[in-house]
């Protein structure tokens, strides 16, 4: 049977969903649920579900960038969306970035069973068997699945921009894949492929545009940019700048 997984904050829409739907009509059944984001993405990971149906206005989610990251990763997995987030501009992004459907709460039930009516059969369109998981669904390395192209787009122009903002911190490519909702693998090859930088090449050239802005001020220390810009010694810092700029960083501040 095809998984579907329910997340809302809302308990009495968690509960009508999931025991007054005639799943078995769609040869469907619920494999679990999930009261938040966060839990939401744990349930995602562990049960690879064939359809999500979901709110995007929840504590602990960003809705779009949920969206993004599961249509990347999982091109063929069905995202129907339920909500009381009546903004246009959002829904138009959401079903850009491959959201199967978007009702507003509250919704007919005729309007619901269209909806999972329609996504099973997109599943069947695709070859997803009801034995399938998604993991064994997934596109090649080398494909780019044309309704997940947008979504990579945004998952990628998020991560550079979170990186770019929080290039000082320890950073590593797992917190950076928290905030895009994918996972480590996932994100790395994103990048690459968008980039054709690591993630270690990207961050380090963040902290590089960073050190030569604090370097024309002349009160500063090297060391001191070396740590506000996230090392933590000066002789990594060194190591990096000359390697990536060709000069060392005094030599930097002495030519601009």
């Amino acid at each position: 049977m095809y998984k579907v997984a329910i997340i809302d904050d809302e308990p009495l829409i968690v509960e009508g969903l999931s025991k007054t739907m005639e799943w078995k009509k769609w040869n469907c059944r619920v494999a679990g649920v999930a009261y938040d984001g966060r839990e939401g993405m744990e349930l995602i990971r562990t049960e690879r579900p064939d359809i999500i149906i979901s709110d995007i206005n929840m504590p602990e989610m960003d809705g779009l960038k949920m969206i993004a990251g599961l249509k990347s990763e999982f091109p063929d997995m069905q995202l129907i969306i339920l909500t009381g987030y009546r903004e246009f501009e959002y829904a138009r992004q959401a079903i850009e970035l491959g959201v199967s459907r978007f009702l507003l709460k509250p919704s007919k039930m005729s309007e619901l069973e269209e909806a999972v009516d329609a996504v099973t059969r997109r599943l069947e369109q695709l070859g997803v068997t009801p034995d399938e998981t998604m993991a064994e669904t997934g596109k090649e390395d080398g494909e780019e699945a044309a309704d997940s192209r947008e979504a990579n787009s945004f998952i990628v122009k998020n991560a550079l921009e979170y990186i770019r903002d929080n290039s000082q911190e320890k950073l590593r490519l797992a917190d950076v894949a928290d905030q895009v909702y994918v996972s480590q693998w996932h994100l790395s090859k994103l990048l690459n492929k968008h980039t054709g930088k690591t993630f270690s090449e990207i961050l380090n050239g963040a902290r590089m545009d960073k050190s030569k802005e604090l370097l024309k001020d002349p009160s500063l220390r090297i060391c001191d940019v070396a740590l506000m810009v996230g090392f933590q010694d000066l002789a990594h810092f060194s190591r990096v700048f000359k390697k990536m700029e060709g000069m060392s960083a005094n030599e930097y501040r002495n030519k601009y």
